[in-house]
């Protein structure tokens, strides 16, 4: 009789912990059901192209007194059993109003808003599965921005999706009704 051995999959937690070890702090990866999977860094364009939008959805919150920011491909756990850990470029929550109430580590809350930049490397089926894990995990709005293109893709669950042209201007949709903003300017350097 053949046995048959399986890998142990990662928690999280587990995720976590590993993630934060000294030795592996340089590395660039996600947890995707349970499995570390390692990622290129993102060159300086994408970089530009996510703190202008850190900026932008920063004002927002600044001026409406409601809400926080999360940058840097900050860890959320979007599916349980076996765990998957994702780290959207940008997102934007409404679930805590002091620091203290904000998760340490990776939250199991979904943001209103998880905006992804593209890179050269991403596919499309990568992004396809990236949004359809954003909706289930609950996630209101995803914007999915590409510099190439310039344009941002509008997801919303139940509703079809929606592309929004760089002479354009986006919306929060129902989710943040408030929110307007031109598209270009995810795209500007300053004097533009």
């Amino acid at each position: 009789m053949a046995t048959v051995t399986t890998k142990k999959l990662m928690t999280a937690e587990e995720f976590y912990k590993w993630a934060n070890h000294p030795d592996n702090r340089h590395k660039y990866c996600e947890l995707e059901r349970g499995e570390i999977v390692e990622m290129s860094r993102p060159g300086r364009r994408h970089g530009l192209v996510c703190a202008n939008v850190v900026g932008i959805l920063r004002n927002f919150v600044i001026q409406r007194k409601k809400g926080y920011i999360c940058s840097n491909d900050t860890g959320v756990v979007v599916e349980r059993d076996p765990d998957t850990v994702r780290g959207p470029d940008v997102m934007l929550f409404e679930d805590a109003t002091r620091l203290e109430e904000v998760d340490e580590k990776y939250g199991e809350k979904p943001p209103l808003l998880a905006v992804e930049v593209l890179s050269p490397n991403d596919t499309s089926g990568n992004v396809t599965q990236r949004v359809k894990e954003q909706k289930r995990f609950g996630t209101l709005l995803i914007w999915v921005i590409d510099p190439d293109a310039r344009n941002v893709t509008v997801y919303q669950p139940g509703k079809e999706e929606k592309a929004v042209a760089e002479s354009e201007e986006l919306t929060g949709e129902d989710v943040l009704p408030d929110l307007r903003v031109r598209v270009a300017e995810f795209f500007m350097l300053p004097g533009q």
